[in-house]
């Protein structure tokens, strides 16, 4: 009797089973966008290594074969063939089908609406569809599995960014343009799809999603943002890459295509807006995290962060923004008053960041078609919406 295969050469079954699987006529969809639209929960049935790769927003990973268990077929099919990786497969899967099927039933009793896939839509799917359906619940699952999916939203992704109206809020650094972002419903906040705030101090504690999670997730929002009938996209200004994730090159480039709106903010408030979210706010976060080492966590990140900007600072530049960040930190330690590192960040502001963004605005090749303050701005957009 010959064997089938599920991806990645891990056989778990025999021909005429899976045969008999498919004459169950069991649902099948790939309407991806109503997926996106309707926020669908999504199982998918690969192994962890591959969903840690990438996923889908709304996806949880509720694997039908462990790392081990996939490793394992995999090097019994290589070195002793199909039959016994097969054998294998009974072995390792068969005693746990159980298990498996009551984590997929405990889902589908929260979400019932879920959806399933693996990474082609091929067996791993049609055997977990399968065992679901034995134990009474009949769950679609997605046509040409992940990969089809992903697919699409890479494509949605470049023509909705093609055809969109794209406005770009730019401005300098501690501006507010991501504080401006938040207060208008037609925008997509790049830097929360990337968990980063796109500058050299822009790290949260919580990690970077991978490169593919950002992808995908690029692409729900975009499909969500064409959904809803906007006439224009507004994004804020960003460069290729968001920390270590980037923006796909075709998108990056529809994106460029756009029309430039200047937020102009005074100085005074561009150091408190900075004080405020990589300060106050940042030292609560630390300080939630790590307890009472939280602020010597959040000033050997801050630390490591002008670190990184030593050489284009320049030796004495860097060295007078150093000090002012260390006397500012010994202050806050002896009196737990943080009022005096407004100081280095108005440096920080004047002598590195402006002269970058004076640079970075000559050579702009896109066009500006309004300065104001976020109060006009809005004003503006909503004239033009």
């Amino acid at each position: 009797m010959k064997s089938f295969e599920v991806e990645g050469h891990t056989p778990v079954g025999t021909v005429d089973e899976i045969e008999a699987i498919k004459k169950l006529d069991l649902p099948l969809t790939d309407d991806f966008r109503r997926i996106v639209l309707d926020n669908r929960p999504l199982i998918d049935v690969r192994a962890p290594v591959e969903f840690k790769k990438g996923s889908f927003p709304t996806a949880v990973n509720l694997p039908l074969m462990t790392d081990e268990e996939r490793h394992l077929i995999g090097i019994r099919y290589k070195e002793q063939g199909n039959a016994s990786a097969v054998q294998l497969g009974k072995e390792l899967v068969g005693p746990v089908k159980q298990e498996r099927i009551a984590a997929w039933m405990e889902f589908l009793k929260a979400h019932p609406d879920a959806y399933l896939y693996c990474f082609r839509g091929g067996q791993r799917s049609q055997i977990s569809q399968a065992w679901v359906q034995e134990a009474g619940i009949s769950i679609p699952r997605l046509k040409g599995g992940y990969k089809a999916f992903r697919t699409f939203l890479m494509k949605e992704g470049e023509r909705i960014s093609s055809e969109a109206d794209t406005l770009i809020i730019g401005g300098r650094t501690g501006s507010g343009k991501t504080l401006l972002i938040h207060q208008i419903d037609n925008s997509i906040d790049l830097e929360g799809l990337a968990n980063h705030r796109g500058s050299s101090f822009g790290r949260f504690i919580s990690p970077q999603p991978a490169q593919i999670d950002f992808e995908n997730d690029l692409g729900y929002a975009l499909i969500r943002h064409e959904a809803k009938g906007y006439k224009h996209l507004i994004i804020e200004d960003e460069s290729h890459n968001i920390g270590r994730v980037y923006i796909p090159k075709p998108i990056f480039d529809n994106f460029r295509k756009g029309k430039l709106i200047l937020l102009k903010t005074p100085m005074y408030e561009r150091v408190e807006i900075t004080f405020d979210e990589y300060v106050t706010q940042a030292l609560k976060t630390y300080e939630s995290n790590y307890a009472d080492k939280g602020a010597k966590v959040w000033f050997d990140d801050a630390n490591a962060g002008l670190d990184r900007i030593k050489k284009r600072l320049g030796n004495e530049r860097y060295t007078t923004i150093k000090t002012a960040f260390y006397d500012a930190y010994l202050e806050q330690k002896r009196t737990a008053d943080t009022t005096q590192h407004k100081e280095w960040i108005e440096m920080l502001l004047r002598d590195y960041y402006d002269p970058m963004y004076d640079y970075q605005i000559e050579k702009s090749e896109v066009p500006v078609v309004f300065e104001g303050s976020a109060d006009e701005i809005l004003g503006y957009l909503g004239r033009e919406n």
